[in-house]
């Protein structure tokens, strides 16, 4: 499962990579059920983000060798077993279930409700996960960006449709593998006549073919632009490199580059200018007055969109802004979901010291309002930076509020091509939710422009130093995600209520 994540191109084994782990789940054994699943837990969140290792080496921040190693290993077990304890959790309610339904006679009953209490106890775990300041891999985006067919379920109710597929497929190809093993791994006869016990596996495949053919349906479907609603967008990609960003050399470099590429853009004639994610490391008001961009921003007219610090009491944010000098008009967005022990440390009272003994970083950024609006010349902005793209909700809330387009803005230095590429396989799925064109601008790479069905117009060069004038369109239809969220897990949620009181009451 590991494997079918970006960068790799490996997604069709999503499609049968849990079938080892749903014949894991024996009602003979507890054990073993939560045993496997804690090997099937690490084997994908483990290879999946072993890209976190990417910080080390961190002795430009003055972190010893050895030190950063620590870190470095304490990020990526930490939140491979993190992501483990969802598959655990499944594993170990999932596995209370199966011994209850194991005593119905039913068969078919059996059948039914066990793929369905196996979908339903996932999707959840995910969305309770995903109310976690450590969320990105549900497995949903082992579909991204490749598998575009699939992915346009995400306009139903989200990542959780995407889930249910996957599982589905999965388990029913699972459940004719128990049957052709034998009664070692059977819980019960699924069916009155045994040769109808092998129908699960070509049901399966029928239903990936069905979905498949669905989604290509879907996906094929004309996109309607209005050419009165183009917004000609510049991107810059400034590739800093994190060694030297906070640095004077790096601030220098960076200044220079953004300001001489602003003004290149401009004069293209381009509406709308985008960087990356703090990609000038100063606070505004010291850009304003220290360096030569904002005179330029002056004498060229055009918006830009600056990754910069905010200030915020005696703390600062991580915030993007916007400077309009002919319409007067400046916003500022702050991010709202920080990286856990990159932006600030969790638990603060609790590891702060033994962080704090490790590394000489410091953790003060502070989160950003929930609810904040983006308004630009050209109409209300959905907004996120970097780690905000794994979150699903933050750009429906937007969108549902009248977003038109989609901005995104990372830095995505100082990792492996593994990292841009899922964080660019987040944001793909993210424009198919809501419907929408999206620019994104990283420091590093992969800088973009995603349309509403997910097909990637352009993409950066990985480390490159970069700009690019492209369009993207104004929107304001709603996908029934947008409208009603994600009304599929609200459905799971009065099924297994409905069902935990049936158990109880009989």
């Amino acid at each position: 499962m590991g494997l079918t994540v970006a960068p790799t191109n490996f997604w069709f084994l999503g499609w049968v990579a849990m079938i080892p782990l749903w014949m894991g789940i024996k009602k003979e054994s507890l054990s073993e059920t939560l045993l496997s699943c804690f090997a099937w837990g690490c084997g994908y969140h483990g290879l999946a983000l072993f890209w976190i290792t990417g910080i080390h080496p961190m002795t430009w921040m003055g972190v010893s060798w050895f030190n950063s190693i620590l870190i470095a290993l304490f990020a990526w077990i930490f939140i491979t077993f993190w992501g483990a304890g969802l598959v655990v959790s499944w594993g170990a309610i999932f596995y209370g279930f199966i011994v209850y339904l194991s005593s119905v006679k039913k068969s078919s009953i059996y059948l039914f409700w066990k793929i369905l209490l196996g979908i339903m106890i996932w999707c959840l775990l995910e969305k309770v996960w995903s109310f976690s300041p450590l969320w990105w891999s549900s497995i949903s985006y082992s579909q991204s960006p490749y598998n575009l067919s699939i992915l346009q379920f995400l306009k139903l109710s989200g990542i959780t449709i995407v889930t249910s597929l996957l599982i589905l497929v999965n388990s029913l190809l699972a459940e004719g593998c128990i049957a052709f093993k034998g009664s070692k791994y059977r819980y019960i006869s699924f069916f009155k006549d045994d040769k109808k016990k092998y129908l699960s596996i070509p049901l399966g495949f029928f239903l990936l073919i069905l979905f498949h053919g669905i989604g290509y349906f879907w996906y094929v479907q004309p996109i309607f632009n209005n050419p009165n609603e183009i917004v000609k967008v510049g991107i810059i990609q400034g590739n800093i490199p994190n060694t030297i960003k906070l640095y004077e050399s790096g601030v220098a470099r960076a200044i220079a580059r953004y300001t001489k590429s602003y003004e290149t853009l401009s004069q293209e004639g381009v509406d709308l200018i985008i960087t990356p994610e703090t990609a000038i490391p100063l606070y505004l008001n010291d850009i304003k007055t220290k360096t030569n961009l904002y005179s330029t921003i002056l004498k060229q007219n055009t918006p830009l969109i600056l990754g910069a610090f905010g200030k915020k009491e005696n703390n600062f944010t991580n915030s993007l802004f916007l400077i309009d000098p002919p319409q007067n008009n400046n916003q500022q967005y702050d991010k709202i979901k920080l990286v856990p022990l990159g932006e600030y440390i969790p638990l603060g009272n609790i590891l702060g010291k033994f962080i704090n003994r490790l590394s000489p970083l410091d953790a003060h950024l502070i989160a950003g309002e929930k609810h904040q609006t983006f308004i630009t010349p050209f109409g209300k902005a959905i907004v996120g930076i970097c780690y905000e793209s794994a979150y699903g909700e933050h750009f429906r809330a937007q969108t549902n509020q009248g977003g038109q387009f989609i901005i995104t803005s990372s830095n995505n230095a100082h990792y492996s091509q593994a990292m841009p590429s899922q964080h660019h396989a987040q944001d793909v799925m993210r424009a198919i939710e809501n419907d929408r064109w999206m620019a994104r601008a990283t420091n590093t790479g992969y800088s973009g422009i995603v349309d509403p069905h997910g097909n990637t117009i352009w993409r950066s060069d990985i480390n490159q130093y970069q700009t690019y004038k492209g369009d993207i369109y104004r929107r304001q239809t709603q996908t029934p995600y947008v409208r009603w969220g994600d009304w599929l897990n609200g459905l799971f949620v009065i099924i297994l209520t409905g069902l935990l009181i049936y158990c109880i009451i009989i």
